[in-house]
């Protein structure tokens, strides 16, 4: 947010900071969230046997408000761009709450079609491993179900980018450009450059970067 606000990049703040040998590069990508069936549970129970203590943990109290602003915040964005989400066409990309898994629990990217869904946009998706287990899913069962990333985005005024999956980062950009009737994409994962995207005609948002229009 704060990158967002001052027009700085978190990518290249996050170099910087990952320079030092003490904390590293690897963990410090920005997105949406964190999910799964892990980190969420675990945190939620030291902040339990903390306060079962009499010493209560506010620091992982805010790690989990933090955590869901940054979705309510990537939705904010989506909203302010399309004025309205009802009758939106609107594709997502992602629906494990990371790549190279089929696990979609606590999935961020569920959430967000759920969320978008109920405010009556018409949702297609696609996950390279997620859909079956997604398609279970009751808050997301009248999203359209697709069989790649393509097929999504054909027709689509909006792109959603939830999940890091490597096939997305080297998908046809062209392509996907041609088939969108608007070319807005919404990139939780910070994936792509946003200079190459403005070059190719996207106007782009994404996380603590300035968003850009086509050049």
């Amino acid at each position: 947010a704060i990158c967002e606000a001052s027009g700085a990049d978190i990518e290249k703040v996050a170099d910087g900071i990952g320079m030092d040998q003490r904390i590293g590069r690897n963990f410090l990508n920005a997105g949406i969230g964190y999910g799964g069936s892990c980190f969420p549970k675990d945190i939620a129970a030291f902040i339990t046997i903390s306060e079962k203590l009499g010493v209560p943990f506010s620091l992982l109290k805010e790690v989990q408000n933090i955590n869901a602003a940054q979705k309510e915040r990537f939705l904010k964005s989506i909203r302010d761009t399309l004025w309205v989400l009802r009758e939106k066409k609107i594709a997502v990309w992602g629906l494990t709450f990371k790549p190279d898994t089929d696990d979609i629990r606590s999935s961020i990217a569920i959430e967000l079609v759920a969320d978008m869904l109920g405010e009556g946009a018409q949702v297609s998706v696609y996950d390279p491993k997620g859909t079956e287990r997604a398609r279970e899913i009751s808050e997301i069962k009248s999203a359209r179900f697709c069989e790649n990333a393509l097929d999504a985005v054909d027709g689509a005024e909006a792109l959603v980018i939830a999940t890091e999956w490597e096939e997305f980062a080297n998908v046809d950009l062209a392509v996907v450009k041609e088939k969108m009737t608007t070319p807005i994409v919404f990139d939780g994962r910070n994936l792509f450059d946003p200079s190459t995207m403005a070059k190719l005609g996207f106007r782009y948002h994404s996380v603590g970067r300035t968003p850009v229009t086509p050049d």
